[in-house]
């Protein structure tokens, strides 16, 4: 079952908590999850909360995190590897942990990592809860290792059943964790944008005309991590045979250089952020998100925010927040699916203006600051109705 709480702020939320965050990524590479994990921890500081992270660390991140982090002693990913995987739970983190006394630990990952820490959250008797952000039991699909998948499920729903609540960001992917027996109690934790920084004031034309667009032409963003399980086969595929549009490519990845071969008319523009992320999203006509492996799709919001027409694959995460032929398209995830759809809003400007207006304003209702007090009234609520397992 799914609960959101009634009241968007609670008497609840003004008693303060020591919270431990387990991450396998927390600021070494910017992706939707650890953005939405950073907010949180921004967010309870600032209600006068104590949060300590604990996550996989490198030299140099990508960027300066939210709250007090301790490094997890980790190794690269093979094949991924600017992806860490922890190897457990240093003298250190035990330490700081005895030392925090958390009220609640809070997993954001099934990693080893994870486990460990919700191993110890049962033999201390504290109230563990998770954050559900991917579906990694799909990747083995997309690396030819399909028969990996229904291990790694069965895996999930041992590591989730075993925590107080899980947190999913849409309702598809509640309604798609029920069904799949991931979790019990499973609540609600959507993701906000930034309303003022995200907006169709940003659009700009010299910029666009840089790149070597005209005015004329039907821009099609796509906005990620350039990895195969954000669909990139099939944004290739289908720009290749639509008429009428070009590419604009927003970020970087492991399949940069072989996403640049196969799109050679596309303007890649490597990782952007801040006001040159909106830029980008605002100075394009469709933002085209392929993705069956979204939770929720951040870009897709923040494309929306921005009032650029979103298509979208009919998959959990896109369809909790596109409303079909009202806030965008959603297409079955295919190739032939997707080309119908974009040919179709290439072609139709006065249908592109009617989506992208009625996103702009679906947008709006995306706080982050409701969002997160909903969550901390969930932790208050886990810990009062809390049993130790015996």
């Amino acid at each position: 079952m799914t609960h959101t709480p009634e009241n968007s702020v609670s008497e609840q939320t003004k008693k303060k908590l020591r919270i431990a965050l387990f991450s396998g990524n927390y600021n070494y590479v910017m992706d939707g999850p650890v953005r939405a994990l950073n907010m949180l921890v921004a967010h309870l500081e600032e209600r006068g909360h104590e949060v300590l992270v604990f996550a996989p660390t490198i030299k140099e991140p990508a960027f300066a995190h939210s709250g007090t982090l301790i490094s997890a002693p980790s190794f690269a990913l093979p094949g991924r590897s600017e992806y860490r995987l922890a190897v457990g739970m240093s003298g250190e983190i035990k330490q700081r942990l005895k030392d925090l006394n958390p009220d609640l630990i809070h997993l954001s990952a099934p990693d080893y990592l994870g486990y460990r820490a919700l191993r110890y959250a049962r033999k201390n008797h504290i109230p563990a809860v998770a954050s559900f952000h991917t579906r990694f039991d799909t990747y083995p699909r997309y690396y030819s290792a399909s028969w990996l998948e229904k291990y790694l499920t069965n895996y999930m729903r041992f590591f989730y059943s075993r925590c107080e609540q899980v947190y999913a960001p849409s309702q598809s992917m509640a309604d798609e964790l029920s069904e799949d027996g991931i979790g019990q109690d499973i609540r609600l934790w959507t993701r906000g944008v930034d309303n003022v920084q995200f907006n169709p004031d940003k659009r700009d034309m010299e910029w666009r005309r840089s790149l070597g667009f005209s005015d004329d032409d039907i821009v099609v963003a796509f906005v990620g991590r350039l990895v195969l399980e954000k669909g990139i086969d099939v944004f290739v595929e289908t720009m290749s045979r639509a008429k009428g549009v070009k590419a604009l490519v927003v970020g970087e990845g492991p399949e940069s250089a072989a996403f640049a071969e196969k799109l050679s008319t596309g303007h890649f523009t490597g990782h952007l952020k801040g006001d040159k992320l909106a830029r980008a999203y605002a100075s394009a006509d469709i933002f085209f998100n392929p993705s069956i492996t979204e939770t929720f799709g951040n870009v897709t919001l923040e494309a929306m925010a921005c009032a650029t027409t979103p298509l979208c694959a009919n998959a959990a995460g896109s369809a909790s927040l596109i409303e079909h032929e009202t806030t965008g398209l959603l297409a079955e995830p295919n190739t032939e699916a997707f080309l119908v759809a974009l040919e179709r809003l290439a072609g139709d400007g006065e249908l592109r203006n009617r989506l992208s207006a009625t996103a702009r304003e679906r947008a709006l209702d995306y706080s982050w600051a409701v969002i997160l007090d909903h969550l901390i009234d969930d932790y208050h609520e886990a810990i009062r109705k809390f049993r130790p397992a015996t």
